[in-house]
């Protein structure tokens, strides 16, 4: 009996080491929680490049939506010209002002939305993109300091430690491709790529 109960208590070590500790309700909403966050960033950068309507092509004065397209990066929008150029205050603000609309400010940006998305959407490279997304989070965060309803949080400090504890839970394995991307090769050789 003793042999018994030391091989099932194996097994649920074995289980914990590779599924984690979560019941198969919490992995599910880790999923779901990793797949919202990542929806946001694959949706801001499609709405930015495409000019969807959505918060790309409004009108901050008059509120007017250019259905057109014509504020798309694609159209030649600048991504960051609107938010950094209206909406940055405090003490970073004349700093934001000054990068407002630069083409390298813009690319980082961009590229930073795409990856950011990808990783947390599919569940792979979850090292840098949660980084990668608590460091947006964080910068977006100094753009309006101090925060409008609250003198020190707002959504995106909740947004970056959000992301933070998706990566250390190890989210990219909860209805996603994460399993299988640690198993592949190069990630075992450069586990930062996890």
């Amino acid at each position: 009996m003793a042999t018994l109960h030391r091989t099932d208590q194996q097994h649920r070590d074995a289980t914990e080491r590779v599924a984690g500790p979560h019941s198969r309700v919490a992995q599910y909403a880790i999923g779901a929680l990793r797949l919202i966050v990542g929806w946001t960033f694959l949706w801001a950068f499609f709405d930015k490049l495409l000019g969807l309507g959505y918060a790309t092509g409004v009108d901050p004065e008059t509120g007017a939506v250019d259905r057109f397209g014509d504020a798309a990066w694609i159209n030649g929008g600048e991504p960051t010209f609107g938010f950094l150029s209206f909406g940055a205050a405090g003490p970073f603000a004349d700093f934001y002002h000054s990068i407002a609309g630069d083409a390298w400010a813009d690319w980082l940006f961009m590229a930073g939305l795409l990856g950011i998305g990808v990783s947390l959407t599919l569940g792979i490279f979850m090292r840098l993109g949660t980084v990668s997304a608590a460091a947006m989070y964080l910068l977006m965060w100094t753009v309006v300091l101090p925060p409008e309803n609250n003198p020190i949080t707002d959504v995106h400090i909740i947004g970056a430690v959000v992301v933070i504890v998706l990566g250390l839970l190890g989210a990219g394995r909860y209805l996603g491709l994460g399993s299988w991307w640690q198993r592949q090769d190069v990630v075992r050789q450069y586990p930062v790529l996890r």
